[in-house]
């Protein structure tokens, strides 16, 4: 089968397309044949062996699929043999056929296409898990997302208006505005000018910013924190800027306001049932219209190593998935 192989740290760029054996399923997995894999910018820094665990070498990138069962090992239903899934994996999704645990797949809805799967998978649990289950956002309140035109930004935006929030995005050009508004965003502040957090407050007319939901980090993050109303919470969900804020802690004492870690990776290593009810929540609001994943832009796997390159340089809007041929 044909796969995108790390063999080395470095630029995605030089990630080559190659023929590798196909997976056989152990006891208690199934073999997907892939018909979507989305991509993320922690893809990107895995391959450049920038991310706080480096994967072994060689390895396969990508974590995030969707596509049909083709054959299951011991242990497993045969109720799921030909089900159409979506599921999560440390690695292997860049490749035409990956083994999964069987428990780690969730059965996709009518109408839910892999394309569109593959770009929810990981952002919108993270997503959800960090708005609903770590923020405790509630339906009324108004949302602040940094980094909003990326595909963990967008996928905020998306959750935050699905279950009820007013959404304010923050970008860093008008092009990348325009992408929030497209997606839902209330209001809109570009974040490359030095005033933005005038900019802000102005925008916000005195409604109270009560969840940050901050995947940037830098100078960013205590600007934003500034501009939390008191009892708000501000979650943090990662490093793109590529710097980690020393936010000073007086600020939370005197805003009575939490900081919050949301890690969705982690939280699935170290709880992996509880994983499921999730990844179910999410599918809930598929089905229901309240949110609408889909890809911003899709590729065929021979191109997986430039989109990654995009994705580390920001070149990209949103989330890009890559689509086999079936």
């Amino acid at each position: 089968m044909r796969a995108i192989v790390c063999n080395a740290y470095g630029d995605p760029r030089d990630l080559v397309l190659t023929d590798v054996p196909a997976p056989s399923a152990s006891a208690g997995e199934v073999i997907i044949q892939v018909e979507a894999a989305g991509l993320g910018y922690v893809d990107a820094l895995h391959v450049r062996g920038g991310y706080q665990v480096k994967k072994p070498l060689p390895f396969i990138p990508g974590s995030e699929v969707a596509g049909l069962i083709i054959a299951i090992g011991s242990n497993v239903s045969p109720e799921l043999m030909g089900q159409r899934v979506t599921a999560l994996s440390s690695n292997g999704g860049l490749a035409e056929q990956i083994a999964v645990p069987a428990t780690s797949c969730m059965q996709l809805p009518d109408g839910f296409s892999s394309d569109a799967a593959a770009s929810a998978l990981l952002n919108y649990c993270t997503g959800l898990y960090g708005l609903e289950t770590c923020g405790q956002l509630r339906a009324g309140e108004t949302v602040l997302v940094l980094g909003a035109s990326g595909g963990v930004g967008l996928a905020a935006i998306d959750i935050a208006k699905g279950l009820g929030a007013t959404v304010a995005a923050a970008a860093s050009s008008d092009d990348k505005l325009a992408s929030c508004r497209a997606r839902g965003a209330d209001l809109t502040v570009n974040y490359s000018q030095p005033d933005w957090r005038k900019t802000l407050e102005t925008e916000l007319a005195g409604r109270p910013l009560t969840v940050i939901y901050d995947p940037v980090g830098g100078a960013w993050s205590e600007t934003a924190f500034r501009c939390l109303s008191p009892g708000g919470r501000h979650l943090v969900v990662g490093f793109a800027g590529g710097e980690i804020p020393r936010i000073p802690l007086n600020l939370p004492l005197l805003k009575r306001s939490s900081i919050v870690g949301v890690d969705w990776g982690g939280y699935v290593r170290n709880n992996s049932a509880d994983a499921t009810p999730v990844m179910q929540r999410l599918a809930d609001l598929v089905s229901s219209g309240k949110i609408t994943p889909r890809p911003t832009a899709t590729y065929p796997l021979d191109e997986a190593p430039w989109a990654l390159e995009q994705l580390m340089t920001r070149g990209n809007v949103g989330k890009p998935v890559i689509v086999f041929p079936h």
